[in-house]
C-alpha cells in the first residue's frame, strides 16, 4: 500500500508515524525531558575478557522475622565514622548461621533503606529505589539495578538478564525487576521453563521465523525513522529537539535487535540433566539456584534477578497458615517459630548458591569471586508493614567484606541503599556517578 505523504501529517503531541501499514504513537513531548540523558551509563573496560564480572539479586516479597536475622546489639559495629572500623566476624543470628561456611564472602548491612513507605505495596522498589508511582518524576525512571546493568551488556551473551520468580499470588506475583520505561519484567516462573529457555534448542523452522520477525521489526524501524525526521521539520525548536531524543530510543530498540539476531543460529549449551519437573517454589528453590548458576557457568547470562514470594507457600513446610498469614504474626509464638523454619530454608538455599559458585573455577578463580550477589528484601518487618531497615547481605564479587556493617541514623552517616547499589554497578563494570537516589557509593564496602 502506498505510505502516506510525512509533509501532511497533522503535527500533535500525539502524531502517528506510519509505515507498512503500522501505526506507531508518538509519546508525549513532555515525557521526553531527560530521555537524552537516560540513554545509558558508559561502561568501563572489563579488563580481563575471560573473567567477565557478574550479577545476581534475590529478593523475599515478605522479608524475614527481624528478631532472629539480625545479629545481637553486641555484634554489630556502628558504622557511624564513615565506616572505616576494622573487619569483623560476629556470631551469626538464627537465620543466618548457615553462611558459616562463607565467612569473608559476605557482609550483613544493617541501618539501609530508601526511605520509602507503603508496606506490600513499597517493595516492587527494592532494587530500584522508586515506586513505580513516582517513576516519572526520576530521570531514569525506576529502573532496576539489573536492567540498569543489562543495558550494557549488549550481544555478548543470549540473555542480557534472566529475571525468575512467581507470577502469582500477593500482589500480582513477581515485581522485582523493571526496565527504564517503567515496565515490569515478565519473570521466567519455573525450573521447567527456566531449563528451556537455557537449553532446549530452537528448529530451523523457529530460526527462520525468529529471522523473518527481525527483518520486519527492521524494516518497521526504518520506515518509521524516515516519517519522524520529516515531521521534525514542521516542529519548533524545543519540540524539534524533543523527537530527536525519541529517535534516540529508536536507534536504542535498533540495537537491542543487532545485538538479539546474532544468536539466532548459535546453538545453546548440552543440556547437563534431564528437564525438571515443576512442583512448588519451595521445593524447586534449589533447582532454579542450579540453573541460575549454571546459567552463569556457561556466559549465558552475566545478570539475573531471583524473587522468593508469590506462590513460595508456608503449607509446603507444613503449617496450616499461609505464608503471608504467618508474616503478620501478632507476636504469637507459632507463627515466629514457622517464620524462622521458612526464613532458615531460604538462607540455606542461598548459602548452597554460593558453595556452588565458589567451586565453580572460572580462570584464575572462580565465579563467588567474579558475582556480586545482592540477597534481601524490601519489606523490613511484614508484621508492622515497615520498609525501613531493610534485611540485607552482600556476597562474593570481590569485595573487601567485613562481617557486618550497620548504619545508625544518630551516628551521623545514614546513606540510602542505592548507595550500595552504585558500588555493585561500578564493581560490575559501570562508571556511573549515580543511580536512582544515591548520593555515593557505599563507604566501607570497598573494592578489593
Amino acid at each position: 500500500m502506498n505510505r502516506p505523504d510525512p509533509t501532511r501529517l497533522p503535527v500533535r503531541r500525539r502524531s502517528l508515524l506510519q509505515a507498512a501499514g503500522i501505526s506507531i504513537a508518538l509519546p508525549a513531548f513532555e515525557s521526553l525531558r531527560h530521555r537524552a540523558a537516560a540513554a545509558g551509563p558508559e561502561t568501563a573496560s572489563e579488563g580481563d575478557q575471560n573473567q567477565p564480572r557478574r550479577m545476581v539479586c534475590i529478593g523475599n516479597m515478605l522479608g524475614f522475622y527481624p528478631e532472629a536475622f539480625w545479629p545481637t546489639r553486641a555484634n554489630r559495629k556502628d558504622e557511624g565514622n564513615q565506616a572505616r572500623q576494622a573487619n569483623q566476624q560476629p556470631d551469626l543470628s538464627v537465620t543466618l548461621e548457615s553462611l558459616a561456611a562463607h565467612r569473608g564472602d559476605f557482609t550483613v548491612i544493617g541501618g539501609l533503606d530508601h526511605g520509602l513507605k507503603g508496606g506490600h505495596f513499597s517493595i516492587h522498589a527494592f532494587l530500584s529505589g522508586i515506586r513505580s508511582i513516582d517513576a516519572k518524576s526520576m530521570p531514569d525512571g525506576n529502573i532496576t539495578i539489573d536492567q540498569y546493568a543489562a543495558e550494557t551488556i549488549g550481544g555478548k551473551t543470549r540473555f542480557a538478564s534472566l529475571t525468575v520468580g512467581s507470577d502469582s499470588g500477593i500482589h500480582g506475583g513477581c515485581q522485582m525487576s523493571w526496565t527504564r520505561s517503567g515496565t515490569r519484567v515478565p519473570p521466567i516462573t519455573g525450573p521447567r521453563e527456566l531449563f528451556e529457555k537455557l537449553f532446549i534448542g530452537v528448529t530451523e523452522a523457529d530460526k527462520e521465523r525468529a529471522a523473518d520477525r527481525f527483518r520486519m521489526k527492521e524494516s518497521i524501524l526504518d520506515a518509521v525513522g524516515g516519517d519522524a525526521r520529516s515531521i521534525s521539520k514542521q516542529l519548533n525548536r524545543r519540540d524539534s529537539q524533543k523527537l530527536d531524543e525519541y529517535l534516540t530510543s529508536i536507534r536504542e530498540v535498533e540495537q537491542r535487535l543487532g545485538s538479539s539476531k546474532q544468536w539466532v543460529d548459535v546453538e545453546k549449551p548440552t543440556a547437563p540433566f534431564q528437564p525438571p519437573k515443576n512442583t512448588n517454589m519451595v521445593d524447586d528453590l534449589p533447582m532454579l539456584y542450579d540453573l541460575i548458576a549454571i546459567a552463569l557457568q556457561t556466559d549465558s547470562t552475566r545478570i539475573a534477578t531471583l524473587e522468593i514470594g508469590g506462590d513460595f507457600e508456608a503449607r509446603d513446610f507444613g503449617f496450616k497458615s499461609g505464608y503471608h498469614s504467618l508474616s503478620h504474626h501478632g507476636q504469637r509464638q507459632d507463627a515466629i517459630d514457622a517464620l524462622k523454619k521458612i526464613d532458615s530454608y531460604q538462607v540455606e538455599q542461598f548459602s548452597r548458591f554460593l558453595t556452588k559458585l565458589r567451586e565453580s573455577e572460572c580462570g584464575d578463580s572462580n565465579l563467588l569471586e567474579q558475582t556480586s550477589i545482592l540477597f534481601g528484601s524490601g519489606m523490613g518487618n511484614a508484621n508492622s508493614h515497615t520498609n525501613n531497615n531493610l534485611p540485607i547481605v552482600v556476597a562474593g564479587g570481590g569485595l573487601r567484606h567485613r562481617g557486618v556493617m550497620w548504619f545508625d541514623k544518630d551516628k551521623g552517616y545514614h546513606p540510602p541503599l542505592t548507595n550500595l547499589y552504585l558500588t555493585l554497578l561500578h564493581r560490575f563494570g559501570i562508571q556511573s556517578d549515580r543511580f536512582s537516589t544515591s548520593t555515593g557509593t557505599l563507604s566501607g564496602l570497598e573494592i578489593v
